[in-house]
């Protein structure tokens, strides 16, 4: 069983418009490589939602009432859910697929909840930024020189709910595509109750949970880069072949960025045994063979770069 998570990056074009017509030509190229990795046997298809529950968020301004994240992460969850389980069923029309909206628990305690971090919607310029800062009370942040995004609380999941029905669902021979965005993020009560909470899980932590819970036997993570870098953006980058967990959590990797990646990666490889890959999205097939992007496992290896050192 393989577990794939379709980044933002991986998904969106380049400008971070809000183009449907941009996004789906992206998602066509994203089925043709889920269908190659499905042809392998059970597959379970994740994906991101940055852009998409920021712009719905935009929209709610509007409104007199507006929707909270939990439920704009479900109506995302079923928007790219929609797009991408047509897709791939049009790669391969013999296999169902089903897409299934996921609530995942997260604890209300949790720090996080205190501290917004992830970053959602489209680039905003400065006036926005500090209007929507002021009027909307929105937690801001700088991501390049006077280009701001929103951020938002960001809780650890916990448990996948909706775990039996999609493992139910992989038995009977669908492709399934859950736990978009992250999840709904959940609390739950001491009597068992759910109730949404103002938050968006990381998209790559969740889908390591999710990957580990059903026990696959591979996790792979796909991004619009070509594998895991070290000083990213700089003369001295290296990209990382292959590595172990302890390797990497050696290494330092931008917040936000890749390093919600890299720990997905590594809490996978230690807590199932299995590989974990992080690459670019036309290469997926590759990945897992070793022949691009990052792979990531369990034990002591010799750390390999396809870079040399200088």
């Amino acid at each position: 069983m393989i577990v794939v998570a379709l980044g933002d990056n991986a998904l969106d074009p380049p400008d971070n418009s809000p183009h449907i017509a941009a996004r789906d030509s992206r998602i066509r190229v994203a089925a043709v490589a889920l269908a190659a990795l499905a042809d392998r046997g059970k597959l379970v298809v994740t994906h991101g939602n940055g852009p998409q529950v920021g712009w719905l968020a935009l929209d709610q301004i509007r409104r007199a009432e507006p929707d909270p994240l939990d439920v704009l992460d479900a109506l995302t969850e079923g928007q790219l859910g929609y797009v991408i389980s047509q897709a791939i069923g049009n790669e391969r029309p013999a296999r169902p697929v089903a897409t299934l909206l996921t609530r995942v628990t997260v604890d209300g305690t949790d720090g996080a909840m205190a501290r917004p971090s992830k970053r959602i919607g489209p680039l905003l310029s400065d006036v926005d930024a500090r209007r929507f800062e002021l009027e909307l009370g929105w937690t801001v942040a700088e991501v390049t020189p006077g280009r701001w995004r929103r951020v938002v609380a960001s809780p650890e999941p916990v448990a996948i709910v909706e775990l039996a029905a999609i493992s139910a669902l992989l038995d009977t021979g669908h492709i399934v595509v859950c736990a978009g965005g992250g999840g709904i993020p959940v609390v739950r009560t001491p009597d068992g109750r759910c109730h949404g909470v103002e938050a968006v899980v990381d998209k790559d932590l969740a889908s390591s949970l999710l990957a580990i819970e059903l026990g696959a036997d591979a996790l792979v993570m796909l991004t619009d880069v070509d594998a895991v870098s070290t000083d990213f953006g700089t003369p001295q980058a290296r990209r990382v072949h292959k590595a172990s967990v302890a390797a990497l959590r050696a290494m330092s990797f931008e917040a936000g960025s890749m390093a919600p990646k890299v720990e997905a990666a590594c809490r996978f490889a230690e807590r199932s045994g299995g590989v974990a890959g992080i690459g670019r999205l036309e290469q997926a097939d590759e990945l897992l063979a070793g022949r691009a992007g990052t792979l990531v496992v369990a034990g002591d290896v010799e750390t390999r770069w396809w870079d040399p050192a200088s």
